[in-house]
């Protein structure tokens, strides 16, 4: 969904643990809008907060509700088909791209020029690498499955320790 405002919007969110460290999961009425890893709870309330200024920000304290499970459950394994509603919330170039992500398969990866390519935009790899830094879904939304063309890591909003983690993780996933 593309230009959503979060004035007079209730969001509700749950705080977990997974290897990434704390994560946080935000639902609106129209489904999962934020994935954020960080370190602390608190940490991640307050980014939340930044990204939906105006909105009522509600503690959930269900980690059975089927939003949060779904998210704890894909973070766990990552090659079965995710079982939960996004609401993506960016320019239509943004969310073009974060289709576009979602269909790289868990333990592979592709590059900022693959992506434009794919697209059919290929002199767009610098946009498509600006749309993954906004990309507020860590993991649901695979930005971290994009690199550089020569394959290296490059830059990943959550840090590239996460990054690197992330890879390892779907890498075992797919050797088991």
């Amino acid at each position: 969904m593309t230009g959503k405002s979060a004035q007079a919007e209730t969001i509700s969110w749950q705080a977990g643990h997974c290897y990434l460290g704390e994560i946080l999961v935000a639902r609106s009425i129209s489904g999962v809008c934020a994935v954020l890893p960080g370190e602390s709870p608190d940490e991640l309330v307050a980014e939340l907060a930044r990204r939906f200024p105006g909105a009522t920000l509600n503690p959930a304290n269900d980690s059975r509700a089927d939003w949060f499970a779904g998210v704890m459950s894909y973070l766990i394994d990552s090659r079965k088909p995710l079982a939960i509603q996004l609401d993506l919330r960016g320019t239509e170039f943004q969310c073009k791209v974060w289709r576009a992500l979602q269909e790289i398969p868990s333990g592979s990866s592709a590059s900022y020029g693959d992506i434009a390519r794919r697209m059919g935009m290929p002199s767009a790899a610098r946009a498509v690498a600006g749309a993954c830094a906004a990309n507020p879904l860590a993991v649901v939304v695979p930005c971290h499955r994009v690199l550089r063309g020569d394959g290296s890591l490059s830059g990943y909003r959550w840090g590239v320790k996460r990054k690197q983690a992330v890879l390892s993780h779907e890498q075992g996933l797919s050797e088991r």
